[in-house]
């Protein structure tokens, strides 16, 4: 699937890192799936989706708000993340590989935050 959408790096980071963890979940056994994993996929496919549903919106600060959103699911996948690294669901190393790559993206969704307000008033 193409989109306008898929032009935005960081959308296209956060998809990615919603796959990661959901191949990362798949091999758990059926509890831990059923409680940390449902709650970490969610948290992860939500990054991207607040992506999403913010850029289809028509006011920027309708996709600003999103992306908030978004940025609070970043922060809540890294505190799954965390609490399944500490119940031995996933290897620290790995952990904390991918906390590092969503604690970027948390930056870069700030940037995009801030661009998005600074496109519309220089309109």
């Amino acid at each position: 699937m193409k989109s306008a959408l898929n032009d935005l790096e960081i959308y296209r980071e956060a998809m990615e890192v919603g796959e990661e963890i959901w191949s990362m979940v798949t091999n758990w056994d059926f509890f831990a799936k059923d409680t940390v994993g449902k709650q970490i996929v969610r948290a992860a496919d939500s990054v991207a989706a607040n992506l999403a549903e913010g850029y289809g919106r028509f006011h920027f600060k309708e996709n600003q708000k999103f992306c908030y959103y978004s940025r609070g699911s970043a922060e809540e996948t890294q505190t799954w993340l965390e609490k399944a690294a500490r119940r031995n669901l996933v290897e620290r190393e790995s952990a904390r590989s991918l906390y590092d790559r969503i604690e970027t993206l948390k930056k870069r969704i700030n940037a995009y935050i801030h661009s998005i307000g600074r496109d519309a008033s220089s309109s």
